[in-house]
C-alpha cells in the first residue's frame, strides 16, 4: 500500500452533517451534557437570585466530555499522515470554544435566572458542539482517505491487468490484484457498517459483491484474449467486465464520502399497484359532513384510473392467459361502477352527521371490488411466476451445448431465445413487484433482475467465443464461470420473488386446499 498515493476528497470540511455511527456515538455524551446544561425555563424570574450548584456540576461534566474528545483527537493528529494541519487547527478551535463555554457557564452559574447569561451559554455551547463535530468529521475523513488510497491502488493494478501481454505477467498481476481486493474489501466493509445512510450501505455492499464476482471473470477473459486476440466477442466481454469493475470502484468512492450515486435512481415508495390499491381503500371512507363533489370525485377517479391503467398493462402482457385477462377486465369495470355508486351515495349524504346504511353498503362494496381486483391481479402474476420460473436453466444449457459443438450458425437463434427468456424473467419479476408492498423485498428483486439484465449479453458473448473456439480450454473455463454466475443470480432472483409472493396466492391459482 502506497501511503503517498494522491487522493482527492469530495467532502466539505465545513459541512457538519454527521454521516457515521462512530461520530454520532462520540458526540452523544457531549450533546447530552450540553443540552442538560442549557436546558432552562422559558420565563425565568427576575426576582430570584442565587448561585446554581447543579450548573457547576454539569459544567464539570461538559468539560470532562470535551477533554475526552480532545484526548482522542490529539492521538489521531499525532498518528495522522494526512490532514495534520487541519486536525491541529480543529483541536485548537475546540480548546478555544471549550474555554469560552467555561467562562459563560461560570457566569451563568453565579446568576442562573438572568436570561442574557443563559443565552450566552446556549451560544457558547452551540459553538463548542460545532467545533467538536468538525474535529470528529476531520478524523473520519482520515479513514475515508485510507479507503480511497486502497481504491486507487486497486485501480492501478486493475489497469495493469487489462494491458498485460503475456500469461506470466497476467498471473503475477492477478495475484497482486487479489491481495489488494482483500484489503479494499475489508476497509469498504468497515465503512459500509459505519455509514448511517441505508442506501449508501447497500451501494457499498453491491459494489463489493461486484468486485468479487468480476475480478476472477476478468482474469479468465484476459487469459482467453491472450490466446485468441482475434475473437471479437472475447474483447466485448472484457470491455463489459472492465466497465462493471470501474463502476463498482466509483460507487465505493462516492458512497464512502456520502456522495449520492446516480447510476440507479431510487424507486418511489408507492409506485406499485399493491400500494396504490391499499391507498385507495384507505381513502374511500370519508366524513359526509366534509365531503364535496369537487374535491373527492376528481381525486378518487384519478387514482382509480391509474390503477386500472396498471392492471391493463398486466392484462395485455403476452404471458397473461386469456381467462385471467377477461377476469381482470371484468373486475376493472366492476370497480369503476362501484366507485360511481359510492360517489353518488356520498352526494346523497352530504351535510349529514352520520353515514346512511346505503352509504355503508356502498363503501363495503367498493372495498370488496378493490379486493376482487387485487385477487385477480395476483392470480395472473402467480401464473407468470409459475410458468417463467418453472425451469430457468434450459435456454442457457441449450445455448452452451450449441457453442460447445461449434455450431456458429445456430448460436444466433439460441442466443435470441436466451435473451427472450431473460427478458421474460425480468418482466415477471417486475410484475411480482407491482403487486407487493414489501419495499425491502422489492428492492432485492429489482437488484437481482438488473444483474440478470447486465449478465445476459456477457453470456451470449461467451457462447459466441466458445462457438468460435470450441476446443479452447480457457474459453471453456470462461463459459463455465459465466454459467455458474448466472445460476447464482437466478437463485437469488427466484428466492427474492418467492419472498414477495404470498403462498396463499399460489394455492389459489393451483386450486390446492390444505386441511389441518
Amino acid at each position: 500500500m502506497s501511503a503517498e498515493t494522491p487522493v482527492t476528497l469530495n467532502i466539505d470540511p465545513q459541512d457538519l452533517q454527521v454521516q457515521t455511527f462512530t461520530v454520532e456515538k462520540l458526540l452523544e455524551p457531549l450533546i447530552i451534557q450540553v443540552t442538560t446544561l442549557v436546558n432552562c425555563p422559558q420565563n425565568p424570574s427576575n426576582r430570584r437570585k442565587g448561585r446554581s450548584k447543579r450548573a457547576r456540576v454539569l459544567l464539570a461534566s461538559v468539560e470532562e466530555a470535551t477533554w475526552n474528545l480532545l484526548d482522542k483527537g490529539q492521538k489521531i493528529a499525532q498518528e495522522a499522515t494526512v490532514l495534520k494541519k487541519e486536525l491541529t487547527t480543529a483541536l485548537e478551535e475546540v480548546r478555544k470554544e471549550s474555554e469560552a463555554l467555561k467562562v459563560s457557564a461560570e457566569r451563568f452559574a453565579d446568576d442562573p435566572c438572568y436570561l442574557p447569561k443563559r443565552e450566552a451559554v446556549v451560544q457558547a455551547a452551540r459553538a463548542l458542539l460545532a467545533a467538536v463535530t468538525r474535529l470528529l468529521i476531520l478524523a473520519d475523513m482520515i479513514d475515508v482517505m485510507s479507503l480511497l488510497q486502497h481504491v486507487s491502488a486497486f485501480q492501478r493494478t486493475f489497469e495493469s491487468l487489462k494491458n498485460v501481454s503475456n500469461k506470466s505477467d497476467l498471473q503475477k498481476t492477478y495475484q497482486k490484484l487479489g491481495k489488494e481486493l482483500e484489503n479494499l474489501d475489508y476497509l469498504a466493509f468497515k465503512r459500509q457498517q459505519d455509514l448511517k445512510s441505508p442506501n449508501q450501505r447497500d451501494e457499498i455492499a453491491g459494489a463489493r459483491a461486484s468486485l468479487k464476482e468480476n475480478s476472477p471473470l476478468l482474469h479468465s477473459i484476459c487469459s482467453a484474449c491472450l490466446e485468441h486476440s482475434d475473437v471479437a466477442s472475447l474483447q466485448a466481454s472484457k470491455d463489459t467486465v472492465c466497465e462493471e469493475i470501474h463502476n463498482a470502484l466509483n460507487v465505493i468512492s462516492n458512497a464512502s464520502q456520502g456522495i449520492q450515486n446516480t447510476l440507479a435512481p431510487p424507486e418511489p415508495k408507492a409506485a406499485t399497484l399493491g400500494s396504490a390499491l391499499d391507498e385507495l381503500e384507505n381513502l374511500i371512507v370519508l366524513d359526509p359532513l366534509t365531503v364535496t363533489e369537487e374535491e373527492i370525485r376528481p381525486s378518487l377517479e384519478k387514482r382509480l384510473e391509474a390503477i386500472i391503467s396498471g392492471a391493463a398493462l398486466l392484462a395485455d402482457s403476452s404471458c397473461t392467459r386469456d381467462f385471467h385477462r377477461e377476469r381482470i377486465i371484468a373486475e376493472c369495470n366492476a370497480i369503476r361502477q362501484a366507485l360511481q355508486d359510492l360517489l353518488s351515495e356520498y352526494m346523497n349524504n352530504t351535510g349529514k352527521k352520520e353515514r346512511s346504511n346505503t352509504l355503508n353498503i356502498a363503501i363495503d362494496n367498493m372495498c370488496k371490488k378493490t379486493r376482487d381486483l387485487r385477487r385477480q391481479l395476483r392470480k395472473a402474476i402467480i401464473d407468470h411466476v409459475s410458468d417463467s420460473f418453472l425451469d430457468t436453466t434450459v435456454p442457457l444449457l441449450v445455448l452452451i451445448e450449441a457453442a460447445k459443438n461449434g455450431r456458429e450458425k445456430e448460436i444466433k437463434e439460441y442466443a435470441s431465445i436466451f435473451r427472450e427468456h431473460t427478458n421474460r424473467l425480468i418482466e415477471v419479476a417486475n410484475l411480482a413487484c407491482s403487486m407487493s408492498t414489501n419495499e425491502d423485498g422489492i428492492k432485492i428483486v429489482r437488484i437481482a433482475a438488473n444483474h440478470l439484465e447486465t449478465l445476459c449479453p456477457q453470456i451470449i458473448n461467451a457462447a459466441l467465443a466458445l462457438a468460435a473456439r470450441p476446443k479452447s480450454q480457457v474459453v471453456k473455463k470462461t463459459m463455465e464461470m459465466y454459467k455458474h454466475t448466472w445460476e447464482n443470480h437466478i437463485h437469488v432472483l427466484t428466492e427474492a420473488v418467492d419472498d414477495i409472493t404470498s403462498i396463499d396466492d399460489f394455492l389459489a391459482v393451483s386450486g390446492m386446499f390444505l386441511i389441518f
